[in-house]
């Protein structure tokens, strides 16, 4: 385990049981015993800490999003295709691909079952902004994070949206808002203070967009920290010709689907409409390595599923999903985003 303030990583080292602690990524790359890196940094140092590790010839599982910037990103993915070619693998931290009840709706719908795609809902609000009172930590520092919900949960979202539908986003158009531009720094008394020091914040705190898929079906998009009362609200809807999902993460267990091929019989009423798909059945995705039907699994269980399959992936010689091909895929729809954002909401090609 590395980190840069030694005490605090051995703490965590012995409690979690790693074998070794370093302050300096550097070294673990040198190290014979260490065959794959998880970069868990801020997104300034996600570029440089892949890069090398790959070169180094490890393995590398990376944060989202992938880079701070499209540049940083194109440059990942170029390691990433050098170190391809002599079976070093990588993959990008996406997890909510991991959560059965997603997986599944990602089956449903690469099989038919919806048909073809109209358009998509897509939302992911938390609140631990809305207090002016927090302090200005690295997540609303442009030179450290990139961007602000846009990024940190919005990314999440348009993965999502790609990985369900199967096709690319190909243009947006977009808004943004920071609400609360100056807060105290880190340790200080906090606002209203006599003297409290503050800091400016540069990222965006809510972002909206409206998009178009490849196919032209539409799409909707919202991200914010500043949903009072919404702890950690990721929703996604997907509507077809043949039928709609929907999907809740604070349900987690739980997928919503209509067929709209349900109609009125010759005797009755329609019988068309959501029903609930409790997803824990062994024959889902995931689940066979778990509990009995009805014994819901967490939010923590997406990491393991995530662990797996990339595990897997190295074992067999396979390219784990998602790359960081994606992960710059999704890197430049963000980019796309902001550029809206700051013309106005000029309709943007990604």
């Amino acid at each position: 385990m590395c980190g840069r303030d030694r005490a605090a990583t051995e703490a965590a080292a012995q409690r979690y049981g790693f074998g070794g602690v370093e302050t300096d990524w550097r070294s673990l790359l040198e190290r014979d015993d260490v065959q794959l890196i998880d970069v868990c940094t801020p997104g300034d140092s996600h570029a440089e800490i892949s890069i090398a590790a790959l070169d180094a010839g490890k393995h590398v599982l990376c944060e989202k999003p992938l880079a701070n910037t499209v540049a940083e990103a194109e440059a990942m993915a170029a390691a990433a295709a050098r170190a391809q070619a002599r079976g070093v693998r990588s993959m990008v931290g996406f997890n909510y691909r991991r959560v059965p009840a997603l997986a599944l709706a990602r089956e449903l719908i690469a099989s038919g079952r919806v048909g073809e795609i109209r358009h998509v809902r897509a939302s992911y609000l938390q609140d631990w902004l809305a207090d002016p009172a927090f302090p200005l930590t690295w997540r609303l520092q442009k030179e450290h994070a990139g961007s602000g919900a846009l990024g940190d949960l919005g990314a999440h979202v348009v993965d999502l949206a790609q990985y369900l539908t199967g096709q690319l986003i190909s243009g947006v158009s977009g808004v943004a808002a920071t609400f609360v531009p100056e807060r105290p720094l880190p340790g200080g008394s906090g606002p209203g203070t006599t003297g409290a020091a503050t800091g400016r914040v540069t990222v965006d705190d809510a972002v909206a967009f409206t998009a178009r898929l490849e196919s032209g079906a539409l799409a909707t998009f919202e991200a914010t920290r500043f949903a009072s009362g919404r702890k950690n609200a990721l929703r996604i809807e997907v509507y077809g010709v043949r039928g709609s999902l929907a999907f809740d993460l604070e349900r987690l267990n739980e997928l919503e689907f209509c067929d709209n091929t349900d109609s009125a019989g010759s005797t009755g009423p329609a019988t068309a409409g959501f029903r609930r798909i409790l997803v824990t059945e062994p024959g889902h995705p995931y689940l066979s390595a778990w509990w009995p039907p009805g014994h819901m699994l967490g939010w923590e269980h997406t990491f393991t599923h995530q662990v797996r399959d990339l595990v897997l992936a190295i074992d067999k010689g396979a390219d784990p999903e998602p790359s960081f091909a994606t992960g710059l895929q999704v890197q430049r729809v963000l980019q796309a985003v902001s550029a809206s954002a700051a013309q106005d909401s000029r309709w943007t090609p990604v």
